[in-house]
């Protein structure tokens, strides 16, 4: 067996392990992963030796191993979204004259990640470190509609799962569900006066390599100062930075749905 091939069975095998909720038999990894069982017995034992996997005798079961743990807190320590999002963030804020902002998920909220700020333009209520309801930020609502419907219903099981800010905002699952509609349609996600009065925001969604949204990153700007066509070119930008964040991880953007 050479070595490449042996590399990708063994990401492979820690992939599977990844996605399932506990320990599995060798026999369900060879046939999930179309391997023989003496080349699955092989890997096992070598990654296992090296800490990936672990091997639990009394139910004849391999699961993830400390190594993978390790690999996991030290993904977490070197903060790799955040190095290849920020220059991206700054050509972003460069090429529309607003302020841009990366913003996570964390449980109903967004917590900004990366403010990068303009100079003379208005000043923000949001900066690293702030939480705000997602579904009043247009990089909320950019996360929300990539997300599979079980999660969003799952967040927002009943109507005190809402909060409205200035009047603004959904108020139950089925008008949220119907924005998250028109943001898949369009491609992006907007809001105006939500946040904050006499500014919007226009934003898109950064997928990982399972599609899965790990940011929203979105431009803030005044009301009053962008036209229709300086909108278009705000969204055009925004796309372009959150496509690109996308293929860096590893992903495949997802082009506009039609309505």
């Amino acid at each position: 067996m050479s070595s490449a091939p042996s590399v990708g069975h063994a990401l492979a095998v820690l992939k599977l392990l990844a996605r399932h909720a506990g320990p599995l038999p060798a026999a369900s990894i060879a046939r999930e992963l179309g391997l023989a069982r003496s080349t699955t017995y092989r890997l096992l034992d070598a990654m296992a030796a090296q800490g990936f996997v672990v091997h639990l005798p009394e139910e004849r079961r391999y699961g993830l191993g400390v190594a993978a743990f390790e690999l996991g807190s030290a993904y977490s320590r070197q903060e790799p979204m955040q190095r290849l999002a920020r220059p991206l963030l700054t050509r972003l804020a460069d090429r529309t004259g607003h302020n841009a902002h990366l913003v996570v998920l964390h449980g109903r909220d967004v917590l900004y990640v990366i403010e990068e700020r303009v100079v003379g333009r208005p000043s923000l209520v949001t900066d690293v470190g702030v939480r705000l309801p997602a579904t009043l930020t247009a990089s909320g609502l950019a996360i929300l509609a990539a997300l599979p419907p079980a999660q969003v219903r799952a967040l927002f099981p009943s109507a005190d799962a809402f909060v409205q800010r200035h009047g603004s905002g959904p108020t139950s699952l089925s008008r949220l569900r119907r924005l998250l509609v028109d943001v898949r349609a369009q491609g992006f996600a907007a809001e105006t006066d939500s946040v904050t009065s006499g500014l919007a925001s226009v934003a898109s969604a950064a997928l990982d390599h399972n599609g899965h949204p790990v940011a929203g990153i979105a431009v803030t700007f005044p009301v009053d100062e962008v036209d229709a066509s300086a909108r278009a070119a705000l969204v055009d930008a925004t796309r372009w930075c959150a496509d690109e964040l996308t293929r860096r991880l590893g992903g495949s953007p997802v082009a506009p749905r039609q309505p």
